[in-house]
């Protein structure tokens, strides 16, 4: 009989602690969202070529809380990379440096969900630090002689300095007109051209090998980069997760640092 009680104790205690171990609560990271090794795998995101700096970083920092993934980046006009994504190129997040690109991508049905806006920028004069031309204001780039250099039209930091020229009642000669920002940025770097019409994130970024000179016109064409999850990703949760870290406190924190303005 005594043998009997001590089995059904043991049994009975046996059967507690099973279900205490069925309660216990997932492991989750200090920030209290569920665990990082949840993701895995690659994500690949087509950015503006504004954006090349901070994606940068933001894509280092979005792997190191998230062991076992890769973010994979590729850089270009907005407009470019609209076309490439339209021909089927595998693109998993698409961020933009103005709305117009991202809206081709919504009309075209090639995007899951609705896009995000996270930043704005504005452009700025970029000229070497001697400025040798001796521009002072966005009139001052029209003046004969001047070498200066912009984005084409179809490109966010083209369309923004038509709507400038617009507003400023200046039509520019411009030497060349390039494909992305970072192709005009590249001009006055090395000295082929007097000046050249970036944002102001650019500038910034570009430390002592130029000088940048505000104008008010620049408040007239303010773009707004939307970021938003392709139709044809096959990591979409990935995908989410990465915009996620870009829209969050630390990612604007990054975007800020850098010079980008709040949505």
């Amino acid at each position: 009989m005594r043998t009997r009680i001590v089995a059904a104790a043991i049994a009975v205690a046996s059967a507690a602690a099973l279900g205490a171990c069925g309660t216990t609560a997932p492991a989750t990271t200090p920030s209290g969202s569920s665990s990082a090794s949840q993701l895995s795998g690659t994500v690949t995101v087509f950015a503006a070529a504004s954006l090349k700096s901070t994606f940068t970083q933001l894509a280092k920092d979005f792997e190191a809380r998230n062991p076992g993934t890769k973010v994979t980046l590729s850089f270009a006009g907005s407009s470019d990379l609209v076309t490439q994504i339209t021909q089927g190129a595998p693109a998993d997040v698409f961020a933009s440096a103005d709305t117009k690109n991202m809206a081709k991508l919504a009309d075209a049905k090639l995007l899951d969900g609705t896009a995000t806006n996270f930043a704005t920028n504005v452009l700025e004069i970029a000229v070497p630090p001697s400025n040798p031309a001796s521009i002072s204001s966005f009139a001052d780039l029209a003046k004969p002689g001047v070498k200066v250099v912009r984005c084409a039209s179809q490109v966010p930091c083209g369309a923004a300095t038509d709507t400038v020229e617009k507003a400023a009642g200046v039509t520019l000669n411009p030497v060349s007109e390039e494909s992305s920002v970072t192709d005009v940025l590249g001009k006055v770097t090395s000295g082929e051209a007097d000046a050249g019409l970036v944002y102001v994130t650019d500038v910034k970024g570009a430390g002592d090998k130029v000088k940048g000179i505000a104008f008010p016109e620049s408040d007239k064409a303010v773009n707004t980069y939307p970021i938003a999850t392709v139709s044809s990703s096959q990591n979409k949760e990935l995908a989410a997760a990465f915009i996620g870290s870009v829209t969050s406190e630390a990612g604007k924190k990054v975007l800020g640092n850098a010079g980008f303005g709040a949505p």
